[in-house]
């Protein structure tokens, strides 16, 4: 079983960390310490929210060896006791990395918002800015984002999300923040002399 019609799983299939088959396009050098599965918690608001929430998410950077990450993300809101209350965003899409660290980043929500976004790539971090919005005929009116990945200082298994949102009328402000861990069992990226070992 499993193959259909002569054709079985992908024989490429995507690697989550830096040390896997297929090795890393060297233009990903400055993203590699994202590769991998984060889970962790943040909180949330905003001025047509009523009140702050907290909420849980998961994170996954994944290559096929060409110069752009896979991304997928989804969140699900906690009760007051931390418990899971129901699903929250979820999205998918493509960090495209380019010469000196440059990032185009195509990113798809299920309630019709796509956005394309630019920004750099450096020094363990990841800034990226709305070049774009698309919006489905429904979608709710979102005019621009701002978001930005860290890696925690000395501690390559943490990551910080900082999200901030202008939409339905409201200017560019604080919308989400969390903080991420690497998933048991995953290695750790080589965090040195990343240009020696993948070009």
């Amino acid at each position: 079983m499993g193959v259909v019609d002569g054709v079985g799983e992908s024989p490429f299939p995507d690697a989550l960390g830096a040390g896997q088959v297929p090795v890393p396009h060297a233009l990903l050098g400055p993203v590699l310490g994202f590769l991998g599965v984060w889970r962790g918690r943040g909180r949330g608001g905003y001025p047509t929210i009523e009140g702050d929430f907290a909420y849980a998410q998961e994170v996954r950077f994944s290559h096929d060896g060409r110069p752009f990450l896979a991304y997928e993300a989804r969140a699900w809101l906690l009760d007051g006791d931390g418990a899971p209350l129901r699903p929250a965003a979820r999205e998918s899409g493509w960090w495209r990395l380019q010469a000196d660290g440059r990032v185009e980043a195509l990113v798809t929500q299920p309630t019709g918002i796509t956005e394309i976004l630019v920004g750099q790539a450096g020094e363990g971090a990841v800034d990226l800015v709305t070049d774009t919005v698309a919006l489905t005929p429904t979608a709710k009116d979102v005019a621009a984002t701002r978001r930005r990945y860290t890696l925690a200082d000395g501690d390559s298994d943490t990551f910080t999300f900082v999200h901030e949102l202008a939409a339905v009328g409201q200017p560019l402000q604080h919308h989400l923040s969390a903080t991420l861990r690497r998933a048991a069992g995953q290695s750790t990226p080589p965090t040195s002399s990343w240009n020696s070992s993948v070009q």
